[in-house]
């Protein structure tokens, strides 16, 4: 999507910002790209959900329930990603401890901009969906080509996605 308004060049530079750390930082270890990754991707659905839900007990209105189930439904297929990657990548301490940071500053500066502009805050979703695509892109060309292996799906996401059991990295 191209950025026409200052809310979405504020999203535009905030992800492609973000995606550099992510170029610099781990270059082509798309495994440990994507713990990242889905570490941050399941922010939204939490604050979206916990918002909505604040907004609902504010109100005395119960209607916003399908809402609050979707977006913390969201917020668990991420957390579910990140499972899976976790058990792919097997990330070493360091990088564990940089899951808790950059969870922890993403929540902070996404909550905020939730707050202040609520279409900033989702277009940086749909930003980072877009580079999330491009990133699963470019994991899939490096399994296609050999240069990653195609090791065996981890069981958790065989059985989160109802995946045949002889699934492999690729097909998750």
């Amino acid at each position: 999507y191209k950025p026409i308004t200052v809310s979405d060049k504020f999203a535009y530079r905030f992800t492609k910002s973000m995606r550099w750390f992510a170029d610099t930082f781990f270059r082509k270890r798309y495994g440990h790209r994507a713990v990242v990754l889905e570490t941050v991707a399941a922010v939204p659905g939490m604050v979206g959900g916990m918002w909505i839900h604040l907004k609902s007990l504010r109100k005395l209105r119960p209607g916003y329930g399908p809402m609050i189930r979707t977006l913390l439904a969201e917020a668990e297929n991420e957390r579910m990603h990140l499972m899976t990657f976790i058990e792919i990548a097997q990330p070493n301490i360091f990088e564990r401890y940089l899951i808790l940071f950059a969870q922890a500053i993403f929540w902070h500066i996404y909550f905020l901009v939730f707050l202040l502009s609520p279409r900033t805050a989702h277009r940086i979703v749909g930003y980072f969906e877009e580079e999330a695509v491009y990133s699963y892109t470019e994991y899939l060309r490096e399994v296609d080509e050999g240069r990653i292996e195609n090791v065996p799906a981890p069981q958790i996401a065989i059985d989160y996605w109802n995946l045949d059991a002889n699934a492999t990295l690729r097909d998750v």
